[in-house]
C-alpha cells in the first residue's frame, strides 16, 4: 500500500495517544540519594568490562533533581503524555518491607507536576531495575518468590498513586531483560545459561499476568497493559528451509514468548520445542491459568527487523541474525537496520491475536552518535514510522497511541551514553537540555502545523 498524500495529526483520530517514553535508571541519577536502595544495575555498572567506556547511571540526566525543568519542557513542546517508570528500589529499598518516604514523595511530585502541566502520566512498574537485595537474597527473577514480592510492590504502587494515574504498564520488554540479563549476561544481573533463563522466563510471565490482574482489581477505572519488544523476523535465504526454520525459532523467542502465554496460548512450544522444559521443570499446578490475563492494551516496542540465517553451531536456536552492514542495508548507532516498515509488520503480527485488543506503540525511535541538536535522520525515520502506523490504522488495526523513545539523550544500558535516542540533547558536561530539530518537528506535528 503506497501512501503518498500528506498525513496530519488529526488523521490519526481524536483519541490517539501521543507521547514520549523514558525509564527511571536511564534518566534519574540520584542512585543512592535520600534512602534509595541499590538496584541490580547499580551493581552491574561497577563490574569491569560490562559497560562501554565504564559509564554508569549514577547521575544519568539527573531527572531526580531536574524533573520540574523536564516536565516544563514537555509542556512547552506540547507533548500530551509522558511514559516513565517507577524505581522499585527507590520506593522499597530492600525490595519489600518498609517504604522509603523520600522515594514515595518523589513520584507523587512527578505525577503532580505532570498533571499540573497538562501532561498525562503513563506509569511503567518495572523497567529492569530490580532491587539488588532480592537478587542477593534468592536470585531475583530465577526464584519463584519474586512473584510474591513483585505483586506486593505492584499493590503498594497502585494504592499510593492509583487515584491519580490512569494508565499503567506492568513490565517493560520481558524478553529483553530475561535474555540479556539471565541468558547472555550482557545486562544486569549478568547471569548466563538456560538454567537461569528458563526459570526467569516463567516467573516473569507469571508476574506479568498476575500484575495485570491485580492492577485491574485494585484500580477498576485504570487502563492496564504491558509492553513487548518486537522484531519481525525474515529468513536470510527465503528459499532455504533451514533459514526459514531458524527464522521461525527466532520469532518464537523474540516476538511470541511472553504474549502468547498471557493471551491463553501457552509458550510457543511447537516452534521451539525446548520451551517445553519451562513448565516441566519450573511449573506448578495451576500455572497455566495463572499465566493468563486480559490486558486493556498491548504495548508494542519496535525499532527494526531481524534477518536470520541457519547456523548449526549456535545451541538450541540453530541460527543467528545477519547484521544490516553485511547485507548492505542502512543502520543506525545501535547497529540496527533502519527499516520503518517493521513497525507496521509488528502491529500486523500482534493484531492477529485479538483484533479488538488495542495496540499502542510504547517505544519507537532512532539512535545516532555524536549528535547535538541537528538530527535530520531521526526526523526522517520518525516520519516514516508514523506513516507505517497510519497504514496499519487504515487497514483496520487498532493502534491507538505512539510514544517516541526517548525524550532525553540518556544512559543506554551496556552501550553507555554513546547512542543518542533523545529528541532533547543533554550536554554530558553540564547536563543542560537543548531540544533537537526532532523535538520541534514533533511539536509542530502535534500542533497540526506540519504533515508526515
Amino acid at each position: 500500500m503506497l501512501l503518498t498524500e500528506p498525513i496530519f495529526r488529526k488523521d490519526f483520530g481524536e483519541g490517539f495517544h501521543w507521547g514520549v517514553a523514558v525509564s527511571a535508571y536511564q534518566i534519574e541519577g540520584g542512585w543512592n540519594a535520600d534512602g534509595k536502595g541499590p538496584s541490580i544495575w547499580d551493581a552491574f555498572v561497577r563490574r569491569p568490562g560490562k559497560i562501554d567506556r565504564r559509564e554508569t547511571g549514577d547521575v544519568a540526566c539527573d531527572f531526580y533533581h531536574r524533573y520540574l525543568e523536564d516536565i516544563q519542557l514537555l509542556r512547552e513542546l506540547r507533548i500530551p503524555a509522558f511514559r516513565f517508570s517507577l524505581s522499585w528500589p527507590r520506593l522499597l529499598p530492600e525490595g519489600r518491607g518498609e517504604p522509603n518516604p523520600a522515594g514515595v514523595a518523589f513520584y507523587h511530585q512527578v505525577v503532580d507536576a505532570c498533571l499540573a502541566a497538562g501532561v498525562e502520566p503513563w506509569v511503567t512498574l518495572y523497567h529492569w531495575d530490580l532491587p539488588l537485595a532480592l537478587e542477593e537474597a534468592y536470585g531475583g527473577w530465577t526464584h519463584r518468590k519474586i512473584v510474591e514480592d513483585f505483586l506486593a510492590y505492584v499493590e503498594f504502587c497502585a494504592k499510593e498513586y492509583g487515584h491519580k494515574v490512569k494508565y499503567w504498564m506492568v513490565l517493560n520488554e520481558p524478553l529483553a531483560f530475561t535474555a540479556a540479563g539471565y541468558l547472555l549476561g550482557i545486562h544486569a544481573p549478568g547471569r548466563r545459561g538456560l538454567k537461569n533463563f528458563l526459570p526467569a522466563v516463567h516467573h516473569v510471565a507469571l508476574a506479568q499476568a498476575e500484575g495485570i490482574r491485580l492492577l485491574k482489581r485494585l484500580l477498576p477505572k485504570a487502563i492496564v497493559g504491558t509492553t513487548f519488544s518486537t522484531a519481525p523476523t525474515f529468513p536470510y535465504r527465503p528459499q532455504n528451509p533451514k533459514d526459514v526454520a531458524a527464522a521461525r525459532r527466532y520469532d518464537a523467542i523474540l516476538n511470541r514468548l511472553f504474549v502468547e502465554p498471557l493471551l491463553g496460548r501457552g509458550y510457543p512450544v511447537e516452534a521451539f520445542p525446548m520451551l517445553a522444559e519451562i513448565p516441566r521443570r519450573y511449573g506448578l499446578p495451576g500455572d497455566e491459568s495463572r499465566l493468563q490475563a486480559q490486558p486493556d492494551f498491548l504495548g508494542i516496542q519496535n525499532y527494526t527487523r531481524e534477518v536470520i540465517k541457519h547456523h548449526s553451531l549456535v545451541p538450541w536456536i540453530k541460527g543467528r541474525p545477519i547484521p544490516p552492514k553485511r547485507r548492505g542495508m542502512p543502520y543506525q548507532a545501535m547497529g540496527w537496520e533502519v527499516f520503518p516498515e517493521s513497525v507496521y509488520l509488528a502491529l500486523k503480527q500482534f493484531a492477529q491475536y485479538d483484533p479488538n485488543l488495542p495496540l499502542i506503540i510504547t517505544e519507537n525511535g532512532y539512535a545516532a552518535e555524536g549528535e547535538t541538536t541537528h538530527d535530520p535522520a531521526r526526523v526522517a525515520y520518525l516520519s516514516a514510522a508514523l506513516r507505517q502506523i497510519y497504514r496499519a490504522r487504515k487497514e483496520g488495526i487498532r493502534v491507538e497511541g505512539y510514544f517516541i523513545w526517548t525524550f532525553l539523550d540518556n544512559f543506554e544500558w551496556a552501550e553507555g551514553y554513546r547512542p543518542q535516542f533523545g529528541i532533547v540533547y543533554v550536554d554530558r558536561a553540564t547536563l543542560a537540555r537543548k531540544p533537537k530539530d526532532s523535538a520541534y518537528w514533533y511539536r509542530d506535528f502535534l500542533e497540526g502545523k506540519v504533515s508526515i
